[in-house]
């Protein structure tokens, strides 16, 4: 089961274009995603720029209206992520419960769909989505 473990660091809704990661902080974590990859349970990770520099593409009217960050009403946003690949949710969690995180941050843990999770009418509705997959 493939799962994505996404930080979710307090306070980074704010963040200016320029914020710069605690260096102690970047290196507990390249310790945990290190372990990560030595287990051999690693698919990929990275980190985002905070919302200060993306940009949102609602569809509300129907048509696409683009919001530049930062974003008003956003709580909570994304820093980060892993994705790993383990044989359950509990030992997802189980390596969550490890990752070096400060009190402000949060890791959301959601498995990722899989095409045998869907019933046959959505599965030949997607037919050709491990072929973009690979591309």
């Amino acid at each position: 089961m493939r799962f994505m473990m996404l930080m979710i660091p307090l306070g980074y809704e704010t963040a200016p274009p320029d914020v710069q990661p605690d260096p102690e902080r970047v290196a507990a974590v390249m310790h945990y995603s290190e372990a990560l990859m030595d287990a051999g349970v690693l698919i990929t990770l990275d980190g985002l720029h905070p919302p200060s520099m993306g940009a949102r593409v609602s569809f509300a009217t129907g048509e696409p209206v683009v919001t530049d960050g930062p974003f008003a009403e956003a709580r909570e946003v994304l820093g980060g992520y892993w994705m790993i690949e383990v044989a359950s949710r509990a030992e997802a969690i189980a390596w969550a419960k490890k990752c070096p995180a400060s009190p402000n941050e949060v890791i959301e843990i959601r498995q990722v769909q899989e095409m045998v999770d869907f019933s046959p009418e959505v599965q030949e509705a997607a037919a050709g989505f491990a072929d973009l997959k690979s591309k």
